[in-house]
C-alpha cells in the first residue's frame, strides 16, 4: 500500500477513515517490536508489538491508524488484524524472537468473535508463548467479553497482562479479578516516585506479586535514574528508549536473550469458573442456616465493608427477589460514591438505577434465579456472602481465591455472554478448534 496523496474536498481524519478498508485488504499492518528486558542482567525476556499502518500513510501510526478504524466501523477486523500481523512475523523471525510476545488488545471488541484468518494463526505452531495486553476499561466496559477473552489466551497456552496500572485507581481494583501473569506499571510513576500514590501503587502491586507469582515491569524506562527507581519501587522487567526503541525484530538478533524466562503456567479455568456462587463457596466451607434477623446482620456486615474499603474496591450484588434488589439500590449507590466498581443484577426492577451502578435484567425467560449474593473485593478485603433465601442456607467467606472466584461469576453475568457469538478455543494439543460454552 503506497502513500496516499491527499484529497482537497475530504478532512483528513474521513481521508484516513477511507484509507481502512485498503488496509484491510492488503493486510497492511507492519508491526515494530520494543524489548522487554530483564532490569537486573539487561537481557530480553520479550517484545512488545505496536501496531504500524503504511509507513508514509496518514494511518501509519497508532493513534490515527484506530481512530480511523473505529469512525470507519471496522475497529474489531483492524484490532485483529494487527493481533494476527504481530504474531505472523514473530513466527517469521524464528529464533530471533525470545520467548514472550507482548500484543495489545482493544477494549472495545472484546465481545466479538475472532476471525478464521486470528483463529489459524493462533492455531500455528510458534516458539515463544503470547502475553496479551488488557486495560482496566476494559473490564469495566465489557467485563464477560473480557473475562471470556481471558479464558480463550489461557486455553491456548497465553498468559495476561494487566496495562497501565497506577494510571486509574480501577487497574488496582481489578487485578484480584483478572489476576495477570505481568502488572505493567504505567510510566508516569517513575515521573513521581516519592508521590503517596506511587509508594501506595507499587506497594499493593508488589504484594500481589508476591501472593500470585506475578511479575511487575515498569514501562517509561529512559535514563539510567528511571531504572534505578523502577528497581526501588519493585518492578523486575522494565522497557523503554533506555534499552531500545520500537523497531525490526532483527534489530534484536544480536541481543543477549534470557531463554529461560517464564511466567506462572495457564489456568484456562480461572477466569470462567463452573457452578453458582452458593455451590462453589458451600463445596469448600460448610453451610449454614440461619433466621432472617441473621442474614440481614451478615449483610449489614457487608455494607460495612463495601464502604470501608475506598477507593479500590469492586461492589458486585446478585438478588433473586426484586424486593431485595430495591432496598439494596441506594446502599449500592452509597458504595459506589467511593468504591471503583459497582454492580449488580437480578429481575427486574421498579423505577429507575442510579447511573453509578452497574446492572444487568436477568432474562424473563431464563432460569429463576434462587441466590443472593454479595460480594467485596479490595487490595486488603476478600469477603462474600453467599444465600438461598428459600431455606435460608448461607455461606460467610473470606477466603481471598474463592471471593475473587465469586467475583468473576457475578462479573460476567454483567455482560452479555449468552447472547454474542462465543470466539473459538485453539486446543493446541488436540490441534483442532472448539467452541468456548
Amino acid at each position: 500500500m503506497s502513500p496516499t496523496t491527499r484529497d482537497a474536498g475530504r478532512s483528513p481524519r474521513d481521508e484516513a477513515a477511507a484509507l481502512i478498508p485498503k488496509v484491510l485488504a492488503e493486510r497492511a499492518i507492519f508491526p515494530l517490536y520494543q524489548p522487554i528486558v530483564d532490569l537486573s542482567t539487561r537481557s530480553i525476556v520479550g517484545v512488545e508489538a505496536l501496531a504500524r499502518g503504511p509507513a508514509g500513510s496518514l494511518v501509519e501510526y497508532p493513534d490515527v491508524l484506530f481512530g480511523a478504524a473505529d469512525r470507519a466501523g471496522l475497529m474489531p477486523l483492524l484490532d485483529q488484524l494487527c493481533f494476527g500481523r504481530a504474531v505472523e512475523l514473530a513466527r517469521a523471525a524464528g529464533d530471533v524472537t525470545p520467548p514472550l510476545v507482548f500484543i495489545n488488545a482493544e477494549p472495545a471488541v472484546l465481545d466479538n468473535a475472532m476471525t478464521p484468518e486470528l483463529v489459524a494463526e493462533l492455531g500455528a505452531e510458534r516458539s515463544f508463548r503470547i502475553v496479551m495486553e488488557l486495560t482496566e476499561r476494559a473490564l469495566a466496559a465489557v467485563p464477560a467479553g473480557l473475562l471470556h477473552i481471558a479464558g480463550v489466551v489461557h486455553h491456548g497456552g497465553g498468559a495476561l497482562a494487566l496495562d497501565d496500572v497506577g494510571a486509574d485507581p480501577l487497574s488496582m481494583a481489578f487485578l484480584p479479578l483478572l489476576e495477570p501473569e505481568v502488572v505493567k506499571l504505567d510510566m508516569h510513576l517513575l515521573r513521581d516516585p516519592y508521590a503517596p500514590y506511587t509508594i501506595e501503587t507499587t506497594a499493593m502491586a508488589g504484594a500481589y506479586a508476591d501472593r500470585t507469582g506475578a511479575v511487575v515491569l515498569a514501562e517509561g524506562i529512559e535514563t539510567e535514574a528511571d531504572l534505578a527507581i523502577a528497581q526501588a519501587l519493585g518492578a523486575r522487567w522494565g522497557q523503554g528508549w533506555l534499552f531500545a526503541k520500537p523497531g525490526p525484530l532483527s534489530a534484536i538478533a544480536d541481543w543477549p536473550v534470557h531463554h529461560s524466562a517464564r511466567l506462572r503456567p495457564s489456568r484456562p479455568d480461572l477466569h470462567e469458573p463452573a457452578g453458582t456462587p452458593f455451590s462453589i463457596a458451600a463445596a469448600r466451607h460448610h453451610s449454614r442456616t440461619g433466621d432472617q434477623p441473621l442474614l440481614d446482620g451478615l449483610t449489614e456486615y457487608l455494607w460495612t465493608q463495601a464502604t470501608g474499603t475506598g477507593s479500590y474496591a469492586v461492589v458486585l450484588g446478585a438478588y433473586a427477589d426484586p424486593a431485595t434488589g430495591h432496598v439494596w439500590l441506594p446502599r449500592l449507590a452509597t458504595a459506589a460514591e467511593t468504591a471503583s466498581f459497582v454492580g449488580v443484577v437480578g429481575p427486574a426492577l421498579p423505577g429507575s438505577v442510579p447511573p453509578s451502578v452497574r446492572h444487568a435484567t436477568t432474562p424473563a425467560d431464563g432460569p429463576e434465579p434462587t441466590e443472593t449474593v454479595l460480594a467485596v473485593i479490595g487490595p486488603h478485603c476478600a469477603v462474600a456472602l453467599c444465600i438461598r433465601p428459600d431455606a435460608g442456607d448461607f455461606v460467610l467467606t473470606r477466603d481471598p481465591d474463592l471471593v475473587h472466584a465469586i467475583g468473576r461469576m457475578l462479573l460476567r453475568r454483567l455482560g452479555t455472554a449468552a447472547e454474542r457469538q462465543s470466539p473459538p478455543i485453539i486446543d493446541r494439543q488436540a490441534g483442532r478448534t472448539v467452541t468456548a460454552p
